[in-house]
């Protein structure tokens, strides 16, 4: 299991650090609302290395076989590793791609309209926040992997 884990968490990890520092890099012209819609899409497609590392441990390590709480738990531990890519991506974006962002992003939320209180985040906070966000897209993606490949 741990072979799986590592080899599907390697390869979404890769693939959500280079897509999303990709999309925050070449997207910085695109509306917020788009920007947004990308970087979601992005964190969605990178769980779908979830589905294949269950699928690929029923099938391959496990002769055909995975209980519910394997392919849970194998899943959960893929998002992490993904969750992390997207945390590195996201601190990489905010402290050496654009470390503007906050002040275009509290600008952008004036010129929308916004006259609240702004907080002021830092770069590792978004960076959690980030990996918080890839981990329930992970979870919701495990559980349903889970659903459709357990077999007993």
């Amino acid at each position: 299991m741990k072979n799986t884990v590592f080899k599907f968490g390697a390869y979404g990890f890769f693939f959500a650090l280079l897509v999303f520092l990709l999309v925050l890099y070449f997207g910085k012209e695109l509306e917020s609302s788009i920007q947004v819609i990308i970087g979601y899409v992005t964190m969605t497609l990178s769980s779908f290395f979830i589905f294949f590392g269950i699928k690929h441990y029923r099938d391959i390590e496990n002769n055909g076989k995975v209980s519910f709480g394997q392919a849970l738990l194998i899943g959960i531990l893929i998002a992490l590793i993904i969750a992390i890519g997207i945390a590195i991506a996201d601190y990489i974006y905010t402290t050496v791609l654009n470390p503007g962002f906050f002040e275009e992003y509290k600008a952008m939320m004036r010129a929308d309209g916004y006259e609240g209180t702004i907080p002021e985040y830092s770069s590792v906070f978004m960076a959690m926040l980030m990996s918080v966000t890839v981990l329930c897209i992970g979870f919701v993606v495990s559980l349903l992997s889970t659903l459709l490949l357990q077999r007993k």
